[in-house]
């Protein structure tokens, strides 16, 4: 059955409307990071970031505690900070043991491998070796490239992860077509897996653009800032991707792009989100002051 235009609309506004209700939220664990998901929805999910600095132990902990508090906790296990398979193998039952019922497995940003995983698709295929539990299984979508990795790598590279994933997460983006192109890619490289598309929380634009420099999106952010206009910058200091979302909801859900939803990166900046997206959800007039 043709579906008219204005059923067209509708379906899409509902499914923003879900994406919107429901989406990831990403947290640093970081000093502070407690008092960050107190902001959050009861039961929302939230992935925790693992890096060199803080580490992985630090990530699994606040996961944990996330867990306990009632949220849907997400870890990242970055391949090259863990040191061996029976590392790996207890660290999957750890978290089985806590209730942990998804993770978003990286390569990770460490120079060198603490061990023998230096990527994620060692990683994936040694977590299906020694068997989990897990109802998912998260992988990374890079859709303006990476800064040190080719992106001839980067494909091979998800078409190997892809029979371990359940689902992929893009890289923070700006540029609605950039995003699209790259959906678009993937399905015409045969890799079905739904995708959630990274965005921005609300925050300081000094802030995100100095962060978007650092993780090499800064092409992206400066595209944004050009076409959104040096003025309308200036007037709004902090940003929101109200632009970004109303451009990309066409797509999400029913469409051919299969995407799923979104994927706040909130830099622990998530008060000023939650108002953000609390206004988004309410009709005019409705919003709490």
């Amino acid at each position: 059955m043709t579906q008219t235009k204005g059923a067209k609309s509708r379906s899409s506004a509902q499914d923003l409307s879900r994406a919107v209700e429901r989406p990831r939220f990403e947290l640093l664990p970081l000093e502070g990071a407690e008092e960050q998901a107190t902001y959050l929805p009861d039961g929302a999910t939230v992935t925790v970031t693992c890096s060199p600095t803080q580490g992985l132990e630090s990530t699994l902990r606040f996961a944990e505690h996330l867990s306990e508090r009632g949220f849907h906790a997400v870890p990242h296990i970055s391949a090259r900070l863990v040191s061996s398979e029976s590392h790996l193998e207890e660290t999957v039952r750890r978290l089985e043991d806590r209730g942990v019922r998804e993770v978003f497995v990286i390569g990770g940003d460490a120079k060198q491998p603490v061990g023998e995983f230096s990527g994620a698709s060692g990683l994936l295929e040694a977590m299906d070796r020694i068997g989990h539990g897990f109802e998912e299984v998260g992988v990374a979508g890079y859709p303006e490239g990476h800064p040190i990795i080719a992106d001839s790598d980067l494909w091979r590279a998800l078409q190997e992860k892809r029979r371990y994933a359940s689902y992929i997460v893009t890289q923070m983006c700006f540029d609605t077509e950039a995003i699209l192109n790259w959906v678009s890619g993937i399905r015409e490289q045969g890799i079905r897996l739904p995708v959630y598309v990274g965005l921005p929380g609300v925050l300081e634009w000094k802030k995100l653009l100095r962060i978007s420099l650092k993780i090499g999106v800064g092409d992206s952010a400066r595209f944004l800032t050009k076409n959104g206009g040096v003025l309308k910058t200036l007037l709004r200091p902090h940003y929101s991707p109200d632009d970004l979302i109303e451009k990309l909801s066409p797509y999400i859900g029913g469409s051919g792009y299969d995407i799923r939803g979104l994927h706040f990166y909130t830099f622990n900046q998530t008060a000023a989100l939650e108002w953000w997206r609390r206004r988004l959800l309410k009709p005019a007039g409705e919003v709490a002051t």
